[in-house]
């Protein structure tokens, strides 16, 4: 069955502008970076300190995705963090917006959103 998520895949319509973000805003650790010529696209794998990867993709043109309203499909993209404060700090540090922390009414967690070069919402969540 099921063990845990490998990966989640982007697609940006910026390759240089994402990469810079996730890898050097974000922090996350490059481990394989291809041209495919058959599709003029790059393809850059990146790891999280609990080895799940996300994938960067480049295209020509890709179309829009509505996420506001929120649209049908996959929501956001949630990234742990032991202290949201110095995580929100940092972003901030690189003048990336970050909406108020929030207490989840459930769990009594501190979390928030922010969003990456296309708008794509992440979440951080304090665990």
């Amino acid at each position: 069955m099921l063990l845990g998520i490998h990966h989640a895949a982007i697609i940006c319509s910026d390759y240089e502008k994402s990469k810079h973000f996730y890898v050097t805003i974000l922090g996350l650790k490059p481990l394989a970076e291809h041209y495919r010529v058959q599709r003029s696209s790059f393809k850059l794998d990146l790891q999280l300190p609990d080895l799940s990867q996300i994938e960067l993709f480049s295209f020509t043109k890709p179309p829009q995705r509505p996420s506001y309203p929120e649209a049908c499909g996959l929501r956001h993209l949630a990234f742990r963090v032991q202290s949201i404060d110095a995580t929100v700090a940092h972003l901030q540090s690189h003048n990336i917006e970050v909406e108020a922390i929030r207490i989840d009414e459930y769990t009594g967690k501190q979390f928030t959103f922010f969003s990456d070069p296309d708008g794509l919402p992440l979440e951080l969540y304090q665990v």
